[in-house]
């Protein structure tokens, strides 16, 4: 049994051909899936999605990308972040790759999720690219530790995860890890505890090896989840059961409810 901790059911790609991507999860054994919140305008969707499927969850929170948004304030997120089948604040954190200009306001915006989770208790789902070091930085500042969670759509160095797990923080690997030239991330898979890997497939972005540049579902989370056994030289069962463990007691989720 495989979980995806990552994905945007909502997004139009999937949302038009929802019970297809249902049915093909169930056929592929992934049990469940995090429903990944990106903006406060569309998060009713997501949340909806969740609500209104045993196996779903939802996070809440603002890509760090989306820009001219009205800021979330830390109420508001605490307030969404109490509604039924909500486990953790997030998408947030800090991307330098798309952005240019003084940036000011990602990282105030990211300080604000960071104080919601630790207001709410809720663990952090946290993305950064193009600035590992920001990132890492305002984690200590505003003491993420305090909360965890899980750095998603890892890319970075084997020195930066190792600072996210000092921390408390998962390092989830999603289809990149199945890309041929992925060999310093490959290398952070091989080194990650077990206990503390998630793995996703932030679909409809990113479709792992044998479906590279197509559009990704949760149902192919199995072949990130065959990729790590093979860097780790373990039956993929281990990673699956591992994973799944993991992602049941970060996000405190009932691993019985909602199973298929």
């Amino acid at each position: 049994m495989f979980v995806d901790s990552h994905c945007h059911l909502d997004f139009p790609e999937l949302a038009a051909d929802l019970p297809h991507v249902l049915e093909a999860m169930r056929a592929n054994l992934v049990t469940h899936a995090l429903c990944i919140g990106v903006e406060m305008e569309a998060w009713p969707r997501v949340h909806a999605l969740a609500v209104g499927h045993a196996n779903l969850y939802a996070s809440v929170g603002v890509h760090p990308d989306y820009t001219d948004l009205p800021e979330p304030t830390v109420d508001l997120l605490v307030a969404r972040s109490r509604e039924p089948k909500v486990v953790a604040i997030g998408e947030t954190g800090l991307d330098y790759y798309r952005l240019e200009g003084d940036l000011e306001w990602q990282r105030a915006r990211f300080r604000t999720h960071i104080r919601a989770a630790r207001t709410s208790g809720k663990p952090l789902v946290i993305h950064t690219r193009a600035a590992a070091a920001d990132t890492l930085a305002i984690m200590r500042e505003e003491r993420a530790s305090e909360i965890g969670g899980v750095m998603h759509c890892f890319t970075e160095t084997w020195e930066v995860a190792a600072a996210a797990l000092d921390m408390g923080f998962h390092i989830s690997f999603s289809g990149i890890v199945t890309f041929k030239n992925s060999t310093a991330l490959k290398d952070v898979a091989r080194r990650t505890p077990l206990e503390w890997m998630l793995i996703e497939t932030d679909s409809p972005y990113l479709a792992p090896v044998p479906h590279r540049g197509k559009r990704n579902q949760p149902a192919w989370v199995k072949h990130v989840a065959e990729e790590i056994a093979r860097l780790r030289d373990v039956p993929v069962e281990a990673i699956a059961r591992a994973t799944s463990a993991n992602f049941f007691r970060l996000f405190e989720i009932d691993a019985q409810a909602g199973n298929l």
